[in-house]
C-alpha cells in the first residue's frame, strides 16, 4: 500500500514538472499532423508534406487533395504565413566593454516547405539561436551610443546576416527589430550624468545667445538713434543756412532797392546838393563817434576843411554822371556799385582806426 502511493506521488509530481517544462517553451507556430482520410482538405497558406513508404513524395497544395490509404502519410505541416518569433533576453558586450540585456522580435516566412521539413530539425529553434548569437556578434561591432543612435541600421544588419545563414532551410527573415535595451546602474548613472551636463551646456548656450543678441539690439537701436540725431542735424543746419542765404538774399535785395532809389533820387533836381549834405552829416557823425574814448588821440589831416571833403564826393557823383551817359545800356545797378562803396566808405561800421601808441591817424578821403 504504501509503495503504491509512493508511486502515485511521483507520477504526479513528474507531471506538474513536465508541465511547468512545457509552460516555459515558446510556443512555436506548428500545426498538427493529420491522418490519411484519403480525400484530403488543405487550408489555405499551409504546405502539406506527403511521404510515401517514408519517402518525399510530393507536396499538398491548398484545397482537394486525394491520398492513397497506408502508402501515403503527411509527415509535415508547414504554415506559409508571416511568423513573429521571440528572441529571448540575453546579454552582449559592445566595443567600449559595455555588458547590455537585449531582447527582440524577429519575423520570419517559410518560402521552401520541402528545405523546412528536411533542411533542419527545428526551423524556428535554429533561427532563434541564430538571431540570438547574430545579435551578439553585432553590438560587439559597434559602440553604446551607436546602439542607440544606429539602431535601424543594427537592425538591418543583422537580418542581413540571418538571411545568409537561413537559405538553406529554406526559411526568410523580413525584420527584426531590437525591443528592450537595459544598461548596468552605474552606466544609466554616468548616460543621465551626461544628459544632465549636456542640457546645461544647452542652456548655457542659449542664455549666452540671448545676451548676445539683446547686446547687438542694444547697440543696433544706438546707432540707428545717432544716425538719425545727425540727419536731424545735418538737415537742422540746412535749414538754417537756408534762412541765413535768404535773410542775406532778402537784406541784399533791399540795399540794392535803396541804392536804385539813391541813384533816382540824385539824378532829379537839387540831387547833388542833398548828397553833399548827407556826406557832411555822415562825415561829423563819424568823427563824434571816434571821438568819445578817451584814451584816443584823433589827428585829421584837414579837420575843419568839410567842403573838401564835400568837393571830393561830388566829384566822384561827376564821374559816376559822366559814366552813365557814355553807357546807357548800364542798368542802374551796375552804376549804383561806387555809391555803394562810397557810403561803406562813410558807414560807421568801416572806420577802424589802426591804434599806435595811442594815436589814430586818420588820412584825407582821397582816391587814387
Amino acid at each position: 500500500m504504501i509503495s503504491t502511493s509512493r508511486s502515485l506521488y511521483k507520477v504526479v509530481v513528474k507531471q506538474k514538472f513536465i508541465t511547468n517544462v512545457v509552460r516555459n517553451v515558446p510556443v512555436r507556430h506548428k500545426s498538427y499532423t493529420p491522418m490519411n482520410t484519403v480525400v484530403m482538405f488543405v487550408p489555405q497558406q499551409e504546405a502539406w508534406v506527403v511521404e510515401r513508404m517514408g519517402k518525399f513524395h510530393r507536396i499538398l497544395e491548398p484545397g482537394l487533395n486525394i491520398l492513397i490509404p497506408i502508402v501515403d502519410r503527411v509527415k509535415y505541416v508547414q504554415s506559409l504565413k508571416e511568423i513573429a518569433v521571440d528572441i529571448p533576453k540575453q546579454s552582449a558586450i559592445t566595443a567600449d566593454n559595455v555588458t547590455l540585456n537585449i531582447d527582440g522580435v524577429l519575423y520570419l516566412r517559410i518560402i521552401d516547405p520541402y528545405l523546412a521539413s528536411y533542411g533542419v530539425e527545428d526551423p524556428e529553434f535554429a533561427i532563434t539561436q541564430l538571431a540570438q548569437t547574430t545579435m551578439r556578434s553585432e553590438l560587439g561591432k559597434i559602440s553604446l551610443d551607436k546602439v542607440f543612435r544606429e539602431r535601424e541600421n543594427l537592425n538591418v544588419s543583422i537580418v542581413d546576416s540571418i538571411n545568409k545563414a537561413s537559405e538553406a532551410w529554406g526559411m526568410t527573415c523580413l525584420r527584426y527589430e531590437i525591443r528592450d535595451i537595459k544598461l548596468p546602474p552605474r552606466v544609466q548613472e554616468a548616460m543621465q550624468m551626461q544628459v544632465e551636463a549636456e542640457r546645461k551646456k544647452r542652456a548655457a548656450i542659449l542664455e549666452s545667445e540671448g545676451v548676445r543678441e539683446a547686446d547687438i539690439n542694444v547697440a543696433e537701436g544706438k546707432r540707428k538713434s545717432r544716425i538719425l540725431a545727425s540727419e536731424a542735424d545735418r538737415q537742422e543746419q540746412i535749414n538754417k543756412a537756408a534762412g541765413e542765404a535768404a535773410a542775406i538774399l532778402a537784406v541784399a535785395e533791399a540795399r540794392s532797392g535803396g541804392l536804385k532809389l539813391v541813384a533816382e533820387a540824385l539824378q532829379k533836381d537839387l540831387g547833388p546838393n542833398a548828397a553833399s549834405l548827407s556826406i557832411a552829416e555822415q562825415y561829423v557823425s563819424a568823427f563824434n563817434k571816434l571821438a568819445r574814448t578817451n584814451n584816443t588821440l584823433i589827428l585829421p589831416a584837414n579837420t575843419g576843411d568839410v567842403s573838401n571833403l564835400v568837393s571830393q564826393a561830388m566829384s566822384i557823383y561827376s564821374t559816376i554822371t559822366r559814366s552813365q551817359e557814355t553807357h546807357p545800356q548800364q542798368t542802374i545797378s551796375s552804376s549804383s556799385k561806387p555809391l555803394d562803396n562810397l557810403a561803406e566808405y562813410f558807414s560807421d561800421e568801416d572806420v577802424k582806426p589802426q591804434k599806435q601808441n595811442d594815436v589814430l591817424h586818420v588820412d584825407s578821403f582821397k582816391k587814387n
